[in-house]
């Protein structure tokens, strides 16, 4: 027995079915490998190498076919082989299998180029003993490792992004829809072919299917039981993962059979473009289609070692509107996960089930939020909530439009409704925007129709189509291809509105307009001419001087130069700890800041702005710019409540009917629009940090890491992915071995056992920033450390409830006396109460 589960049975015997034993014609799975599967599994299950090679091969489902078993089978038995083979002889710490995957999992986590890792390989084969099992090249590493992947597909597409070549048409020469021809030619018009006779397409589709990706995490030991921490974990009344939302717990209502099981997966889906060779003048993009997995813990979901590459589209021109036709496979897919659902087994239960799966949103910046959705995100119907009702405005003088008029979200009786003179000289009557429904969405669009494709006979066409529909009263550009999932149309929000970019949008505007930064400001000569088009505000008017010269009187916004000086000091003066934000003094040129990042300007939103805004004159200003930091600070927090982001709703559009009094109607692009629909997103969706593009922008950076060979772009990064795909299954089972999962923080110094003894803020990991000198602190210090120690200690924060609870029943429960009242006296209650006990 011994020998059959290390060496493995004969390939013909596998292949043969003895009927005449009275054995049936169909091969049962689990009747071939139940046996010697389990007996590997059980007697090694201390060894995580023989726990990889079985959690990465599926012998449990029984509709696979008798050829694909039998392929499967004679990779696993030479990947158990491979694993109790010891790399030499007498050597008890490495096995062929276990030493060819730490060290390509080190190639992939180190970014080793191909080149300098075979002459690695051949170094070691070198220097082990003769009779070792090491490959001696890294073509042969790769053909072991191959044999743990899951590959992808290649779909050819049609040049002008029509149709894809598979399903009816995979025969086809020639798009059916504008007549390209699918395959590349010669100079002389003759279609070129490989060595094989296979033709060479123009343009391919690379396709990462979806199931087995999901199927292996139900089959590892080491994910399966993460797949349920949204029902295991513990819950209160706050939203700390998308399991929380409203969202979530509508759908359950709506469809009770698909949450029953809580291992049915839920996703969310993103997809944005990027050029694959960097900062160089050639224009190309790629598109690829990631995939989250929003049953896993929130510090797992959005990790790039669980993201899951579904499709990646190929440049050089992005697909814009035509991104639906690359979509057909991963749609084909969600709609089996959806109505049929697939065998699954289940590692954590040792039992198969069927696996259920749908998609809730999609997470992108705007411009590729109107690619997915259909909804054109430039004009006067830019947003896609306000949808017909959008408050628009056409600027004569920016040339561009403007969306203001913030008064109208307001409350009925709100006084700022009626107060003319601050704004437009009118009192607002207008009612609110009405919510769309998904039901009447699709209403909406039932007379779109829309033909895909680039090719210009394809765009005339379209255009006729729009001028029949009438683009003013039917805005779309087509109905989504995700309306073929039956559930989609009832989600509360399908699209998300992308925190990342909205928030270094308005951080730029801001920070433009307060300095004067040259492209970035929006008060400029055109913007002062807007005023004199609207009749407003004459005090501001532009004004002729001697010769060809305007003087531009100062707004209230107006910086001087003592003040502009004085913030930049602030800025500069401010150390953050190393891989927290760029450093802002080294940004300063010319007394201006540059080259700031997204997080960049989170961080300058968020913390650094609002201090800096203290050394503002015009009070009323600087209240109103801290008051929009610390919306976006309250709106990204991980940790909140339905009602907390309800009154985060009503404050943003106070706030910017206080920012319309202030700045020029080209400060209000729709950028600034956008804030009023974030807090109800949050409120449905729950926190913000899952549903944003960070996490995606570093991913996207990784994969065009992958591109080493820039002729083929699209093949190198397909390539990359599915090796760093393989090794992050793999490196789990890895013991004492540093992965993308267990590596230490970039300022650890290594002192991992130490335990800090005390309260909890104390035994955070950190690096000096200079060299040790003696400081002694003044009263004013000793105070802010201690309010900070209070504020964010998590011992702390059960006296600070109670505390809490005591202002509130004696102040009956009136917010803003109970918030300042907490504010200046928790630290002597707590010192008074808690400390001198």
């Amino acid at each position: 027995m011994k020998h059959m589960i290390i060496k493995g049975m004969d390939v013909d015997y596998q292949k043969c079915i003895w009927v005449f034993h009275g054995e049936s014609n169909v091969v049962d799975n689990d009747d071939i490998f139940e046996d010697n599967f389990d007996d590997v599994i059980d007697n090694t299950s201390e060894d995580g190498i023989f726990k990889m090679v079985g959690d990465a091969f599926d012998f449990h489902e029984s509709t696979t076919s008798p050829s694909a078993i039998n392929i499967e089978a004679e990779a696993f038995f030479k990947l158990l082989e491979d694993a109790g083979q010891p790399l030499y002889s007498g050597c008890e710490e490495f096995t062929k299998l276990s030493f060819i995957v730490e060290m390509y999992h080190l190639k992939c986590l180190y970014g080793v180029k191909d080149v300098a890792f075979d002459a690695l390989v051949k170094l070691f084969k070198k220097a082990l003993p003769k009779d070792s099992t090491l490959p001696n090249s890294f073509k042969k590493i790769k053909t072991i490792i191959k044999k743990l992947e899951l590959d992808y597909k290649k779909i050819d597409v049609c040049p002008n992004d029509c149709v894809l070549f598979w399903k009816d048409k995979i025969k086809l020469d020639n798009c059916p829809i504008c007549d390209e021809l699918r395959w590349k030619t010669a100079d002389d018009g003759t279609i070129i072919e490989l060595v094989n006779g296979k033709k060479v397409p123009k343009k391919v589709l690379r396709h990462f299917p979806l199931i087995p990706r999901l199927k292996r995490l139900f089959m590892s030991s080491k994910t399966s039981h993460l797949m349920r921490w949204h029902v295991d974990q513990e819950k209160d009344d706050k939203m700390r993962h998308p399991s929380d939302s409203c969202a979530w717990k509508e759908f359950d209502v709506r469809y009770p059979d698909f949450a029953r099981d809580p291992r049915n997966v839920r996703l969310g889906l993103s997809s944005d473009g990027f050029n694959p060779f960097g900062m160089m003048s050639t224009q190309y993009s790629i598109w690829p289609v990631v995939l989250m997995t929003y049953n896993l813990p929130p510090w797992l979901c959005m990790k790039q070692p669980y993201f899951i590459l579904s499709l990646l589209i190929p440049g050089p021109k992005g697909p814009g509107n035509d991104i639906d036709v690359f979509l057909e496979p991963l749609v084909d897919e969600l709609e089996l996960l959806w109505k049929v659902g697939v065998e699954t087994y289940d590692a954590s239960k040792c039992e198969t089930f069927t696996l259920h799966a749908a998609l809730m949103y999609t997470i992108n910046d705007f411009p590729a939020y109107g690619n997915l959705s259909g909804w054109p995100t430039k004009g006067k119907r830019a947003c896609p909530y306000c949808n017909v009702d959008t408050c628009c405005m056409y600027l004569k003088g920016s040339k561009k439009q403007c969306y203001m008029r913030y008064r109208c979200l307001l409350e009925e009786n709100h006084e700022l409704r009626q107060n003319k003179k601050a704004f437009d000289g009118k009192v607002e009557l207008a009612p609110p925007p009405r919510s769309w429904t998904g039901s009447e969405l699709l209403e909406q669009m039932k007379d779109v129709d829309v033909i895909f494709g680039k090719h210009p006979e394809t765009k005339k066409l379209n255009q006729l189509n729009k001028r029949k529909r009438g683009v003013e009263k039917v805005p779309w550009k087509k109905i989504s291809s995700f309306f073929r999932l039956e559930y989609w149309e009832h989600h509360p929000v399908r699209h998300n509105l992308d925190v990342m970019h909205i928030e270094k949008n308005v951080s730029e505007s801001i920070i433009g307009t307060l300095f004067g930064i040259e492209g970035k400001s929006k008060d400029t000569t055109q913007s002062r001419i807007d005023l004199v088009h609207l009749n407003i505000r004459q005090n501001l008017h532009p004004q002729e001087v001697s010769g060809k010269k305007t003087y531009l009187p100062p707004a209230s916004f107006t910086l001087s130069k003592k003040e502009k000086e004085e913030m930049l000091g602030v800025l500069a003066s401010v150390r953050v700890p190393d891989g927290y934000a760029a450093n802002i003094k080294r940004r300063f040129i010319d007394g201006k800041l540059y080259g700031l990042k997204s997080h960049d300007h989170h961080i300058l939103m968020q913390q650094l702005l609002p201090l800096a805004l203290r050394k503002m004159q015009n009070k009323d200003v600087s209240r109103v710019l801290i008051d929009i930091c610390n919306f976006f600070k309250e709106l990204c927090s991980k940790a909140a409540t339905p009602e907390d982001f309800e009154k985060l709703e009503k404050r943003i559009v106070v706030i910017l009917c206080h920012m319309e009094r202030i700045f020029l109607p080209a400060f209000f692009d729709v950028m600034v629009h956008l804030l009023v629909h974030l807090p109800y997103e949050a409120k449905i969706l729950g926190p913000v940090f899952q549903r944003w593009m960070y996490p995606i922008e570093r991913y996207l950076n990784t994969l065009q890491s992958y591109v080493r060979n820039k002729s083929c772009p699209e093949a190198s990064i397909a390539n990359g992915a599915l090796a760093v795909e393989c090794l992050g299954f793999c490196a789990r089972y890895l013991q004492d071995v540093e992965t993308r999962e267990n590596r230490c923080s970039r300022n650890d110094e290594g002192h991992g056992d130490d335990v800090v003894k005390g309260l909890s803020i104390f035994s955070l990991k950190c690096r000096a920033m200079s060299k040790r000198r003696n400081y002694k602190p003044d009263y004013f210090v000793i105070e802010q450390a201690h309010s900070y120690v209070l504020a964010n200690c998590e011992e702390v924060q059960v006296y600070a409830r109670e505390y809490y609870g005591i202002i509130c029943d004696q102040y009956q429960n009136t917010p803003d006396i109970v918030d300042d009242i907490y504010r200046k006296q928790f630290s002597q209650w707590f010192s008074v109460n808690v400390s001198s006990k």
